[in-house]
């Protein structure tokens, strides 16, 4: 019924997000009515033909696919995928006005780990204007990245630069659905993946007020010729459209408001941008080489798969005495099993509560005279490290931070709320402060793990400082803010080598691809916190579950944990970086392996719901019956296996009694499995056997 009235709901899909755009771009209308017209031509229970190894794998072909796309698109510029307007001249329609080199290919890795880096250069011919595209192919994961840096060389005020598209280009993949995720609002359907034919009306996709509300920047387009996997970092007002073509899909990519001269030695840059080409028509394959090239090539190299326990809240107010005594008293298989110590927020001086006290970054000397250190050598001598809270970009009235950015200009950005003063990284003075700082302070509590939060939307405050600092240039502070939130971070890990960091940002909502560059999220969605009084929502066992289902997608690094005690609340929360200590280690490093999910039963409590995890040689499948879930069975097929090979399965809770079958036959014939207890969470164990 859907696809008879299609061109209908393409039209009224387009309206309402027409109507949406009018409404502010932070409105809690604007998210609904966003949800709302993508669901016209959307479903989410849909599934994916199992896949091969050796069909999963990266290609000759795929690679070469990649990168001459790469070399036609962007070492030339005949066809430039990006596109921007200098004065009244768009840059793909008057390419005279430039003088365009193209630098010599770096060695792998010299850049950017295992990709190889070419710098374009564009000079404009009438102005000082030089735009620096930065781009790095990956031919392993045959998958390219670029971002265009604008500076103003000259000694006067630049053109206007205007519709910068750091994407603005044909992914040649014929008639083509696009698979998509929600973000996190929070809510129980937070990051559920969707997937719609894209329509010939164009479909736009941004942020809400400055962070990832409604939805998340990746994008997978599965065509009739090939697919292509999108990625935007910009943890910022990110903007993305998709139009169906005679040749493909029209894909945008910008940050969504930006006009304004350059002037002299000013610098602003686009988004980044990535493309992961594979071919045929099933999508996961697709899922899975962008995932298997963040975890290669993207996050830091001390990123893993890890465990939590917890130290202390943000309502804590023990000493430093009482944490090292709790340390002493912790068990052992606690400790053996956790890599870090969970200290949330409140360690700094308190006035009334936690969240009005942001803005001294140095431990309560009352409660800690010799600041965390202690704390975190105990924490080291039982084989962890600390892990610590912190909201370097606001700032409360009074606190340290506060008022030393309110002796200089720019630094500080104030809307009337004591406790909500934002400190502005787009001053380069603010940012090297606020890093040295912080920096500092991470290294001498000699912490491990930073944690990094940010508890509310900046986009207005952005737009109040384009008029007060920015002579009304649009969208200036937020580039030069999100550009130095970068440089930031990159300080932290520059001062602190190994030092992993944890983007929070109320639960998920700064999840990009930058910030995968530099973090993980180990709190995904504010949906798994409990209330004032100490309850959690009804559904957060099959809420939790499918929020696995759809970011794993995506993400192969990623956290949450529930309240509670229980095996089916345990395993419920089973994830790559778990909060908790429950002897699940060996599951979640599968789970930043490849991704097959294979029952999708949503939040639904009648419905078995089930993902797979691993590589072709070993790995799990986690399979959720629910607790109205009337039938004992559960049809399972795995993907991802050597079709020759055998392979031994067992339960996680029985491993002495295996069985043993063909990959071929998981693949195709699959198996039942009987799951009589309710609710139940049930692990699948696969290992290859080897000759």
């Amino acid at each position: 019924m859907k696809n008879t009235i299609r061109p209908f709901l393409c039209f009224l899909q387009a309206i309402l997000l027409l109507l949406a755009s009018f409404s502010g771009r932070a409105s809690e209308f604007k998210k609904k009515a966003d949800r709302y017209a993508m669901a016209m031509t959307s479903e989410t229970d849909f599934t994916f033909a199992p896949i091969t190894a050796e069909k999963a794998a990266v290609s000759e072909a795929e690679r070469q696919r990649c990168r001459s796309w790469y070399e036609r698109h962007i070492l030339s510029a005949d066809a430039p995928a990006y596109d921007f307007t200098v004065g009244l001249r768009r840059f793909s329609r008057s390419l005279s006005d430039w003088e365009i080199a193209v630098g010599e290919e770096s060695a792998e890795g010299e850049k950017q780990r295992g990709g190889k880096t070419t710098l374009v250069t564009l000079s404009h011919k009438n102005s000082g204007l030089t735009v620096t595209v930065e781009a790095t192919i990956y031919e392993a994961f045959a998958t390219c990245e670029w971002t265009l840096y604008f500076s103003n060389t000259g000694d006067r005020n630049s053109p206007v630069v205007k519709d910068l598209s750091a994407a603005d280009c044909v992914l040649e993949t014929g008639a083509s659905d696009v698979y998509f995720s929600k973000g996190t609002l929070p809510a129980a359907d937070d990051f559920e993946l969707m997937k719609s034919p894209v329509s010939a009306t164009k479909m736009v996709f941004n942020a809400n007020g400055g962070r990832s509300a409604s939805w998340l920047p990746y994008f997978n387009v599965s065509g009739k010729a090939g697919g292509v996997v999108t990625a935007v970092g910009w943890t910022g007002q990110w903007y993305a459209s998709l139009r169906q073509t005679n040749g493909g899909v029209q894909f945008t990519a910008k940050q969504e408001e930006l006009k304004g001269y350059l002037t002299p030695g000013e610098t602003i840059r686009s988004p980044l941008v990535s493309l992961t080409f594979y071919d045929g028509d099933n999508a996961i394959k697709g899922f899975n080489t962008f995932r298997n090239w963040e975890r290669a090539c993207v996050y830091t190299e001390s990123a893993y798969p890890l465990t939590t326990a917890g130290l202390a809240n943000e309502f804590d107010r023990r000493t430093a005495d009482d944490y090292i005594a709790q340390i002493n008293a912790m068990p052992e298989e606690v400790c053996s099993e956790a890599d870090f110590l969970w200290r949330d927020a409140g360690w700094y001086p308190i006035r009334s509560d936690w969240y009005d006290s942001v803005g001294t970054w140095k431990a309560d000397p009352a409660r800690f005279p010799d600041g965390l250190r202690p704390v975190a050598e105990a924490a080291e001598a039982r084989g962890m490290e600390l892990l610590l809270w912190f909201e370097p970009e606001r700032c409360c009235k009074g606190t340290e931070v506060y008022e030393e950015c309110k002796k200089h200009d720019g630094w500080l950005i104030e809307v009337g709320d004591d406790n909500r003063n934002m400190v502005n990284l787009a001053n380069d003075g603010a940012c090297a402060y606020l890093g040295e700082l912080v920096a500092n302070a991470v290294r001498d509590n000699k912490v491990g793990l930073y944690r990094q939060d940010f508890n509310f939307d900046p986009l207005k405050l952005w737009e109040k400082a384009d008029k007060t600092l920015y002579g009304g240039r649009k969208g200036f502070e937020e580039n030069h803010y999100v550009t130095n939130l970068y440089k930031y971070l990159d300080t932290l890990l520059a001062v602190n080598p190994g030092l992993i960091i944890d983007n929070c940002a109320s639960g998920g909502k700064r999840l990009d691809l930058e910030m995968t560059r530099r973090s993980i999220p180990l709190w995904r969605s504010d949906y798994n916190c409990m209330t004032a009084d100490g309850r959690l929502p009804a559904d957060v066992l099959e809420a939790t579950q499918s929020a696995t289902y759809g970011l794993s997608f995506w993400l192969p690094l990623h956290g949450t944990g529930i309240g509670g005690n229980g095996e089916y609340l345990y395993r419920s929360a089973i994830v790559p970086c778990t909060q908790t200590s429950t002897g699940y280690k060996q599951v979640q490093n599968y789970m930043a392996e490849n991704y097959y999910p294979l029952v999708y039963g949503a939040r639904d409590l009648t419905a078995f719901h089930a993902m797979q995890f691993g590589t072709e040689n070993e790995g799990a499948a986690l399979v959720y019956k629910r607790a109205q879930t009337q039938q004992d069975t559960c049809h399972i097929t795995l993907s991802g296996l050597d079709p020759e090979k055998e392979y031994q399965i067992y339960d996680y809770d029985r491993p002495k009694t295996p069985a043993v079958t063909t990959g071929r036959a998981l693949m195709t014939e699959g198996l039942d499995l009987t799951v009589t207890d309710t609710p139940k969470a049930y692990i699948l164990m696969y290992r290859m056997l080897t000759d």
